[in-house]
């Protein structure tokens, strides 16, 4: 599509193109545009063990059995705690919940943790975001007699663990309707149980002398732990993130309402908000400080509590950016003798295991290939987190990896994955990582295309324009926002500002100028062709539009991710 100064008064028009672009049908396109969670939301009983872990709840609720929710120390963890913590609340149970310590106990359950909560007088555990590979520790809280559910969205082997349910879209023998919800984050599917555990206490009748909860009311936490988990973003995650959206700009909750304006947010939050400003705090106390802060914040019905939490979390998360800024700088200078590589693995001693999953990351982008980076300790064990790339499964090699002898402990799902590793199994493993990896690695970077949605002239790109894609949103991973392609241009001004990003203002035949940035782009091959190889000529700028309020007038701006010279 080619706009040039047009009115954008149609917005619903080149919403429409975009969404029919994308593979959307026509006559589904009222669907996509306003989505819901009536038009997305499958029945949770096509989920393999739903109604078995909504029985067993429910059983628990009716007998005032003592419940503990077993969370991951992340934000997807945080938020399914959450979410149910609220949700037994208000049932009229006070749940108990358990988040490990990154650092002494490492990801997922433990067999000793899960048998002391046992022996402390809980009779019910429920395991959110972990769990669905941890065998060894099911097996113990069996055999010490407490029942343990599995509420997970990792994949899973197909030898599954003892558990008395494991709810999980990406269980290998999972039926294709439910299985078509594999991209759900782990407080997804939490909310799914939470609609099949009301849904079972109405029939009980529990509800002819209790209140029924207002379900929607948890949307927040929902879209939180979505968006930040990186869970693709079509399907019922566009709902869950639509509505949430809604849900947090009425600031009900406590503890999110003192999340937001600990960002310095001044306006009800976005979908970039919730991966950019409120994860990183939720997730910084389980990286740097206390793993529970995450789920005491988004549970607390005390305001000034909720203000201190938040304030403790925004200074953790000042604390982990300095630490992830040296271990970032370390892993880049090992970088260098891996061109050849298809799967970047970097380890260190001395690397703290809170940051190392933001690295991989950064090195991910970067690079544009898979990367690993691994935390040594003192006993020569690594811990490693992953991040991959579209079309390279990540998680399913180190299941492999893991299967055959390479790994201590591994998992995760397509994008991201996590690992234990011994020291001298390292280097056979960054082998046959990069060996296993190296066919689909290389089919990904040969089908890395720039789709443009629309291209426009320098006067096209204005804030009706922002505010018209806008409407196609939330966008994120699997839907991603728009990218525009502007020009011809030629660059008036081009520098460097904050941390390597490339700022520049470029001016077009039609005598129209805007601004743009290009993040952490310095030191790439097109921040160098910005900033000395660009005088003069002209020029395409593609990326993604965003409106820039800090002056006295909004302003359309663009997100630079490619450029090309015109000439």
């Amino acid at each position: 599509m080619d706009l040039g100064q047009g009115h954008f008064g149609d917005a619903d028009a080149i919403v429409r193109q975009i969404l029919l672009a994308r593979g959307v049908a026509q006559d589904d396109l009222q669907r996509h545009l306003s989505p819901t969670l009536r038009d997305f939301l499958p029945d949770p009983s096509e989920f393999s063990d739903m109604e078995t872990a909504a029985d067993r709840i429910a059983q628990a609720v009716l007998s005032n059995e003592r419940i503990t929710i077993y969370g991951d120390y992340d934000v997807d963890g945080a938020t399914s705690s959450a979410l149910l913590i609220r949700l037994l609340r208000d049932l009229g149970v006070e749940a108990d919940y358990y988040i490990p310590d990154r650092l002494l106990e490492g990801y997922g359950p433990s067999g000793e943790a899960l048998v002391k909560l046992a022996q402390a007088g809980s009779s019910l555990i429920v395991t959110v975001d972990c769990g669905a590979m941890a065998h060894e520790a099911l097996a113990m809280a069996s055999d010490a007699g407490v029942d343990v559910i599995v509420v997970d969205h990792h994949k899973c082997s197909p030898e599954l663990p003892r558990a008395a349910a494991l709810v999980n879209p990406n269980r290998l023998d999972e039926n294709d309707l439910a299985a078509a919800h594999g991209h759900l984050a782990a407080v997804g599917v939490a909310f799914l149980l939470a609609i099949a555990l009301v849904r079972t206490l109405r029939g009980n009748g529990y509800f002819e002398n209790h209140k029924e909860p207002d379900l929607f009311a948890l949307l927040d936490v929902v879209a939180l732990g979505t968006v930040a988990d990186v869970a693709a973003l079509h399907g019922l995650n566009r709902a869950f993130v639509a509505q949430g959206l809604k849900i947090m700009g009425r600031r009900d909750n406590i503890g999110m309402a003192a999340l937001i304006d600990a960002s310095r947010l001044k306006r009800a939050p976005a979908c970039s908000d919730l991966g950019f400003a409120l994860g990183p705090r939720i997730n910084a106390g389980g990286r740097v400080g206390e793993s529970t802060l995450g789920v005491r914040l988004l549970t607390t019905q005390d305001a000034e509590e909720a203000q201190q939490i938040a304030a403790q979390l925004s200074a953790l998360n000042e604390e982990r950016r300095a630490i992830e800024a040296e271990v970032q700088q370390a892993a880049e200078e090992q970088l260098a003798a891996q061109h050849n590589r298809a799967v970047h693995v970097v380890a260190a001693r001395g690397w703290h295991p809170g940051v190392i999953g933001i690295v991989a990351g950064r090195i991910k982008e970067k690079s544009g290939k898979p990367s690993l980076v691994i935390a040594l300790d003192e006993n020569g064990e690594g811990k490693g987190s992953g991040r991959s790339i579209p079309g390279v499964d990540l998680g399913a090699a180190i299941i492999r990896a893991r299967e055959e002898g390479l790994l201590i402990k591994g998992g995760g799902h397509a994008m991201a994955a996590g690992l234990t590793v011994a020291e001298d199994k390292l280097e056979a493993f960054s082998d046959w990582l990069d060996a296993h990896l190296e066919g689909p690695v290389s089919r990904a970077s040969e089908n890395r295309e720039m789709l443009l949605d629309l291209a426009v002239a320098p006067g096209g790109l204005t804030p009706d324009l922002v505010e018209a894609l806008d409407r196609g949103g939330p966008y994120g991973v699997g839907w991603p926002g728009p990218r525009v392609a502007v020009g011809p241009v030629r660059l008036v001004k081009c520098d460097i500002v904050g941390t390597d990003h490339v700022r520049l203002i470029a001016s077009g035949e039609d005598g129209r100028s805007f601004k743009g940035i290009a993040f952490r782009a310095a030191e790439s091959d097109m921040g160098q062709a910005l900033l000395h190889g660009s005088r003069g000529r002209r020029l395409w700028l593609a990326g993604r539009v965003k409106i820039d309020d800090w002056g006295s007038r909004p302003q359309a701006e663009l997100h630079l991710e490619d450029a090309a010279f015109a000439d």
